[in-house]
C-alpha cells in the first residue's frame, strides 16, 4: 500500500490527502512494532527516556525533526 503510494507519487509528483494518511499509517505501524514484539524491552527503554532531562529529550526531538525534513527534501 505505501509502496504503491510512493510509486504513484513518483509518477504524478503530486501529493494528495491519501498520501498523508498513508504516511501517518506507516508511522503508526513502525511505532507499534517494538511494543508488540518486545514489551519488556519497550518498557525498559521508556523508563530510560523518563530519566532523561528536558534538554536531552528536546535534543532527540530536534534530531528527529531535522532527519525527517532532510529525508523529505531528498525524496521529494
Amino acid at each position: 500500500m505505501v509502496l504503491a503510494a510512493a510509486l504513484r507519487l513518483q509518477k504524478n509528483k503530486k501529493v494528495d490527502g491519501n498520501t498523508f494518511w498513508q504516511a501517518l499509517a506507516l508511522v503508526l505501524v513502525i511505532e507499534g512494532l517494538l511494543p508488540f514484539l518486545s514489551p519488556g524491552g519497550w518498557r525498559r527503554m521508556f523508563e530510560q527516556i523518563l530519566a532523561l532531562g528536558d534538554g536531552q529529550i528536546r535534543f532527540f526531538g530536534l534530531c528527529s525533526i531535522v532527519i525527517g525534513v532532510v529525508l523529505l527534501a531528498v525524496l521529494a
